[in-house]
């Protein structure tokens, strides 16, 4: 995956999403291709998508997600894209969101 943000950028937004939403992750990688996993951490970012590892049931494995808005440019896209990838993993499992501030 070519890294088209800064590497601080990345470093800021993987390091946000594993310290302060590790059950987000984990509900995106189980909704977008890796329903067993029983954890998740988001190792990566580009224009594209999202590159998350997980692992669960004696497998592991990474899955990079793409944003459903389309590729992205500017920093400030990169949350507006996470909560949409956040809002249809919780759509396609049935869980409740909670709201975003």
């Amino acid at each position: 995956m070519s890294t088209e943000f800064a590497p601080e950028v990345v470093a800021a937004v993987t390091g946000h999403m594993n310290g302060d939403h590790p059950e987000d992750n984990l509900l995106i990688v189980r909704a977008f291709g890796a329903p067993g996993a029983e954890s998740a951490r988001m190792t990566g970012l580009d224009s594209g998508g999202g590159v998350w590892s997980w692992s669960g049931s004696g497998a592991s494995g990474e899955l990079t997600v793409a944003w459903p808005g389309g590729r992205i440019s500017e920093r400030p896209e990169i949350r507006r894209e996470v909560v949409k990838l956040y809002d249809a993993a919780c759509a396609a499992l049935g869980v409740e969101p909670r709201p975003h501030d």
